[in-house]
């Protein structure tokens, strides 16, 4: 009795255990493991094992447990695996949910192409981070891409203030998440009011584009009011609406073209091998008249072997320059070009060829900003490591070296082309291969077409012989050839430079079809005209020291501007006068209203020489020769009746006698009271004594006769 009351209180402690391991175990299931896996009492014996669980134990010690099961773990639950880690899948979408909301910061913060880089920058990290580790599960991967995408916003956030305190803004951007209140909506406000008037004054907007941007201001004003917002959101909305309003401040403005802004003829193409360093300057030239201010140059850069041949290792290449002066002449515009210089490495995988390199100018003329840059595309030759491939000056990768043809220059004949004139073009062109000859070569000449509209346009140039193709056999490696056709110019071109596009077709060795083309710019001259009205002269007889009024119109008849037209008028009887007229456009008329003072009898027939001097946009002056008539004479008639005439007179008396006398003295008598009608007569006796001398013979011939 006493050994089975010890076997009990055994029994009974380890039931408390096992009933102790099924409380704390997790999950349930260990229970049923631990009882499974307990071991046998050494002083127990076989038959007292602890039954499993839902199996009722006996009271008596020798009764025999109940059958077990043959597999009890198959109605046992089993423990969960371990998580698993993410899928190439998994790590996809999550960088595309990353660039997502890259797309949705830059229109909420309306960031510009700095901002996007920063941004970029951050993406590139997590991105090289999802690819890179492997250990991250499901949830740690959505843990790690709202981490990024915190530090996306942040970087864009920064952004946004560092560009706000650089500006005009009265936006307080201490903290971009704050909320807006009414202080920060009247802010915004007022940053556009001011932004706004500043327009107004800026491009002289007329009533009806300022409706239009009162309109956008006041859609804005009522949108920051009415709508919850961050203060960095609200910046960047202040920025977007600014956009907007300048925008439609130059709305009507024609967008202007690359057609003022071109490369000098001093571009000599560069060559940089793999891995080298290599300096572009780019001369560029204003054919324009007018001056360009304000200029921002910059490359059209890129990330792609076959885009762009220089390893993009800064943010930005942008150069500004002041201004580039108007010219008339090329010569000029060379003289006045300006040089960029930009430093780039050439990447280690760069290509053989010639890639294009693309130039955008950003300008203002006028005081009106070009909506849109300009473009300029110069070529750079590149030699890539063996086996890096060819590519050709249109940027696509080709299989074998493509033979390049550029033009390197044009001459006229005459060397000035005036409209309506036929001439003699000759354009030089260049096989820049070193190995291979071009052959079968077509060229197609065709000139820009001008016009306003659709159905008013034209061509200023066209071939004399009807046919605007030349056709070559052959130009062998690294040699020049010209083309030479005859055309003539539209008689009424104005005076400019006209595009005339070289579309070039040609064979090399087993490449059919290659085709590539250039453009050369022929400036065309118009002939100077003018006419003037009739000279109104009042009154047309002065005397020594009075003046006259002098008026007449210029016309300018020709097709060109006439600068700096200058009248002068000069003779012996009158003091030089000279009259500033200015430019004269075509079609425009210059009136000249003078005074011109007499400063001596005068002693001809009374021409005065005037004299309408203009110089051409070479600068080079052209002086025609015009005249009027102007009488002037002595202030007092008794100056103009010297000693000498009285002693002709008196001679004349003694030779011929009482008779002669009288009919002398009757003569001098009717000129006198002649003079007493105009001064201008005694002059005429003044130059004429021999012809009354004369006359007064004729009169005693008469007088004997009669006698």
């Amino acid at each position: 009795m006493k050994m089975c009351k010890k076997r009990m209180w055994k029994r009974g402690l380890i039931c408390l255990g096992l009933a102790a391991v099924c409380f704390l175990a997790e999950p349930a299931g260990m229970c049923v493991n631990a009882a499974a896996d307990t071991p046998v009492s050494a002083d127990q014996p076989a038959g007292d094992q602890q039954p499993d669980a839902g199996v009722q134990p006996t009271e008596e010690a020798g009764q025999t447990p109940a059958p077990q099961p043959e597999n009890p773990q198959t109605d046992q639950p089993e423990t969960p695996p371990a998580p698993a880690n993410v899928t190439d899948e998994q790590k996809n979408a999550a960088k595309q949910s990353l660039q997502s909301y890259m797309q949705d910061l830059k229109t909420i913060y309306n960031l510009n192409d700095e901002g996007m880089a920063k941004l970029n920058s951050v993406y590139k990290a997590a991105e090289a981070d999802i690819n890179n580790n492997n250990e991250r599960t499901e949830a740690m991967l959505d843990e790690f891409v709202e981490t990024a995408k915190s530090k996306l916003k942040d970087v864009a956030s920064k952004h946004i203030n560092n560009n706000n305190d650089n500006s005009d803004s009265n936006i307080k951007t201490d903290d971009p998440d704050r909320i807006i209140n009414d202080d920060d909506r009247g802010d915004a406000d007022g940053d556009l009011l001011h932004y706004m008037e500043s327009l107004e004054v800026r491009y002289r907007l007329d009533e009806k584009v300022m409706e239009n941007l009162h309109k956008v201001f006041d859609s804005a004003v009522y949108y920051i009011a009415n709508t919850e917002m961050t203060v960095g959101e609200l910046a960047a909305y202040v920025s977007s609406t600014k956009s907007n309003m300048e925008s439609t401040a130059v709305a009507n403005v024609t967008v202007t073209t690359s057609e003022f802004l071109q490369v000098g003829d001093n571009w000599a193409t560069p060559t940089v091998s793999y891995g080298q360093s290599v300096s572009i300057v780019l001369p560029i030239i204003n054919f324009g008249t007018e001056e360009l201010n304000d200029l921002i140059i910059e490359p059209a850069t890129s990330t792609i072997v076959t885009e762009w041949p220089f390893v993009p290792d800064k943010t930005g290449y942008l150069q500004t320059e002041p201004y580039i002066p108007g010219n008339k002449t090329y010569e000029a515009a060379m003289q006045n070009r300006r040089e960029f210089t930009f430093h780039f490495t050439a990447r280690e995988d760069v290509m053989s060829g010639f890639y294009p390199l693309k130039f955008r100018v950003w300008y203002t003329k006028s005081g009106i900003r070009c909506e849109e840059p300009a473009e300029v595309t110069v070529y750079v030759r590149t030699v890539g490591r063996p086996g890096s491939g060819t590519i050709g000056g249109s940027g696509e990768e080709s299989s074998g070296a493509k033979p390049r043809i550029i033009v390197t220059g044009f001459e006229t004949n005459p060397s000035q082309v005036y409209a309506g004139d036929t001439f003699m073009l000759n354009i030089h062109v260049k096989n820049t291969s070193k190995e291979l000859a071009v052959t079968n070569l077509l060229f197609d000449l065709q000139a820009a077409v001008e016009g306003e509209d659709k159905t008013n346009t034209y061509v200023a140039f066209l071939p004399t012989s009807g046919s605007s193709s030349v056709y070559m056999d052959k130009i062998s490696p690294d040699t020049d050839a010209v083309i030479e056709i005859e055309m003539t110019a539209k008689a009424d071109l104005a005076q400019k430079p006209y595009v005339l596009e070289v579309n070039m077709k040609y064979d090399a060795g087993s490449m059919f079809d290659l085709t590539d083309t250039a453009s050369v710019s022929i400036p065309i001259n118009q002939e100077s005209r003018f006419d003037i009205s009739t000279p109104e002269v009042v009154p047309d007889s002065i005397t020594v020291g009075s003046q006259s009024n002098v008026m007449f119109s210029i016309y300018n008849t020709g097709k060109t501007t006439l600068y700096n037209v200058q009248v002068k008028m000069y003779a012996d009887s009158v003091e030089e006068t000279t009259a500033f007229v200015g430019n004269l456009a075509s079609g425009a008329t210059g009136n000249v209203d003078v005074m011109v003072t007499g400063a001596a009898a005068t002693m001809d027939d009374g021409t005065i020489n005037v004299d309408i001097s203009y110089e051409d946009n070479a600068g080079n002056v052209t002086t025609e020769t015009r005249s009027v008539i102007l009488y002037v004479t002595e202030e007092n008639f008794e100056e103009f009746v010297s000693d000498d005439f009285m002693m002709d007179m008196g001679e004349g008396e003694v030779q011929a006698g009482p008779g002669k006398g009288r009919i002398i003295a009757i003569v001098v008598i009717s000129l006198l009271a002649a003079a007493g009608v105009g001064a201008f007569v005694v002059v005429k006796i003044r130059k004429k004594k021999k012809e009354a001398s004369l006359l007064a013979d004729d009169l005693l011939s008469i007088e004997e006769e009669k006698n």
